[in-house]
């Protein structure tokens, strides 16, 4: 069964590119993101790996630990990230890459894609981004076709996000980027927005006549 926002992630236990991982050992306290991949050796895997390396210092400046799986073993994975790096100049896989030749982890996180098959008539893995707040819980989930490379800019905006909502009582609007105005949360009434945000709010007007469009600049920013 997939995960659903708010479950506790699974702890697992699994060889990988930089030895044994304990899952809950390694992303202790810590924001992190599990990524799966359909196969080694395959073009839209390793150009998401090699931009996963080069993103790596904005991952780590946002304390969030990064970690890729694939359905193939360990021995496998350390012969594809030099065909990684080398696609991608200036990238270098700094992040374990666990192996899941029986798939116990893809069923486990519910990753399977039914419409990529190997040699062996068994599913390969999809394209999943999880993200785990440092509760061990998932805050968001994204499941893309093995067809279709994700945008890892996106990834880095949603954490952003993310992380700025566990924080502060807003929500980000369409397309927002660091720097935007935020959104008021609607559970939060205007005299305790006006105690939370010094810097103010606007609420904008709408034809029913409501108020439940405010806008405050980034709480969190000088």
């Amino acid at each position: 069964m997939a995960l659903k926002l708010g479950d506790t992630v699974p702890d697992f236990t699994a060889n990988s590119t930089e030895g044994p991982i304990e899952f809950y050992k390694y992303i202790e306290g810590s924001w992190a993101i599990l990524f799966s991949h359909p196969n080694d050796f395959t073009p839209v895997c390793t150009t998401e790996l090699g931009a996963v390396g080069n993103f790596l210092p904005e991952f780590e400046k946002r304390g969030v630990k990064v970690i890729a799986l694939s359905c193939n073993d360990v021995e496998s994975h350390k012969g594809w990230i030099g065909d990684i790096e080398s696609y991608t100049p200036g990238s270098k896989v700094g992040y374990p890459i666990v192996a899941d030749p029986t798939r116990e982890l893809a069923v486990k996180y519910g990753m399977l894609d039914p419409d990529e098959i190997d040699s062996k008539g068994i599913p390969l893995t999809a394209r999943a981004v999880f993200i785990i707040g440092p509760d061990r819980k998932l805050k968001l989930s994204i499941l893309y076709p093995a067809t279709t490379g994700r945008n890892f800019h996106e990834v880095l905006r949603v954490i952003d996000s993310l992380q700025l909502t566990a924080n502060f009582s807003v929500a980000t609007p369409v397309n927002w980027n660091v720097g935007d105005k935020c959104m008021v949360i609607p559970s939060l009434s205007n005299e305790a927005a006006t105690l939370k945000f010094p810097k103010g709010f606007e609420t904008v007007e709408v034809p029913s006549g409501r108020s439940y469009i405010r806008l405050t600049p980034q709480p969190n920013l000088d």
